[in-house]
């Protein structure tokens, strides 16, 4: 008789796995349709870096490519109609999962262009367009979290589109997020217009936290001072998972309480957290570092391939979220305490967030256009 697959059991304890990839060949080869039924993966999140790896790095978009050059499209319009393409595949393949759940799981997410995460105005715009391109009742329209998407948030939600907002590294950004998930809801009933069908979630980066702050720790456990040097070396690794504890005891403290409970009364659902950049970085640590102290109740663990297959053959669930909840105070206390300024970091984390999603962005434009041309030369 076979172990049961952990990743199943996370189901049970609250939280929803979904797979942070996205190509074709999965679409077509039964792939995905095996994650879903073998090992409950309930959603599917993409952005610019996924799509550049699976079109630039693969030949399976090409003939595709070639069918579309003849329609005479832009660089972008192309890349938008193979992205647009898979997303509604995946929605399909995820429908039943979003029937099922009562529309709580089932989602797949694309993000506004990367070039827009400072112009709310644009990614207004953008994600209406997308979300009337995609079509799918189970897709999640994906806005960064810049200050300048705060506002975006609140439209779109008051619009009624479902929304993934992205690229979370501090605590303050994420209350203010799920403050204009809130106030989008508010909005909308005021404009008499139902809540009970609308999904979001806060994609909160964990292991892009611990990559920044490890070298600031190592630098103060190469140092003189024997206690100073204790305590970075026993915090190393654990600021992104103090980090992701303290937004979860936000998110219990936001979505409780009168006001919650009033739009709650008309079908509203959390902005569920979403733990995403979950592949393990330091090879010193575990593969399965960032899920096994962050499993708790209505959250998301959005996982690479890698992290997936890892946890399928040793992931030791078990409820912890509340556990890592507790001691993220004395942890983060502990890093201010070394004069490590992590809101610093995480404003430095933001910026690089945007430009690691930009520059795959135009290297995928540039792939596409170079065998646009390459199809066009050869009709000459």
């Amino acid at each position: 008789m076979s172990a049961p697959n952990p990743l199943l059991s996370l189901k049970a304890l609250g939280q929803s796995i979904w797979i942070d990839y996205i190509e074709r060949c999965i679409l077509q080869d039964g792939t995905l349709d095996r994650w879903i039924r073998e090992d409950g993966v309930a959603g599917m999140t993409s952005n610019p870096a996924i799509f550049e790896k699976s079109i630039a790095h693969t030949d399976h978009y090409n003939a595709a490519i070639r069918a579309l050059a003849a329609e005479d499209l832009g660089t972008e319009a192309l890349y938008e109609r193979l992205a647009v393409e898979d997303v509604r595949t995946a929605a399909d393949h995820f429908r039943p999962v979003y029937e099922d759940t009562a529309g709580i799981d089932g989602y797949v997410s694309l993000e506004v262009s990367p070039l827009l995460a400072h112009d709310t105005e644009g990614t207004v715009r953008d994600a209406h367009r997308l979300w009337r391109e995609l079509d799918r009742p189970n897709v999640m329209i994906k806005v960064p979290a810049m200050r300048e998407g705060l506002p975006a948030v609140r439209e779109l939600i008051r619009a009624g589109l479902n929304i993934n907002v992205t690229l979370l590294f501090s605590v303050g950004r994420y209350v203010e997020v799920a403050e204009a998930y809130i106030a989008g809801l508010e909005a909308r009933l005021a404009d008499g217009k139902p809540i009970d069908h609308i999904a979001s979630v806060a994609s909160f980066f964990l292991s892009r936290i611990d990559v920044k702050v490890d070298p600031l720790l190592d630098a103060i456990a190469a140092g003189d001072d024997p206690a100073r040097a204790e305590t970075a070396r026993r915090l190393r690794g654990a600021i992104a998972v103090a980090s992701a504890g303290m937004a979860y005891r936000r998110f219990r403290e936001i979505f409780s309480g009168p006001r919650w409970e009033a739009l709650a009364a008309r079908g509203a659902r959390p902005q569920r957290l979403l733990w995403a950049s979950t592949s393990t970085k330091d090879p010193s640590y575990p593969d399965t570092k960032y899920v096994e102290p962050l499993i708790g109740p209505q959250t998301v663990n959005t996982v690479p391939i890698e992290t997936l297959d890892a946890y399928r053959d040793h992931g030791d669930p078990a409820p912890r979220l509340d556990e890592t909840a507790a001691g993220a105070a004395d942890t983060l206390r502990r890093l201010a305490d070394l004069g490590i300024d992590l809101a610093r970091v995480d404003r430095e984390l933001e910026e690089e967030g945007v430009r690691k999603f930009v520059e795959p962005f135009h290297h995928l434009l540039e792939t596409v256009e170079q065998q646009r041309r390459a199809v066009q030369s050869r009709r000459a």
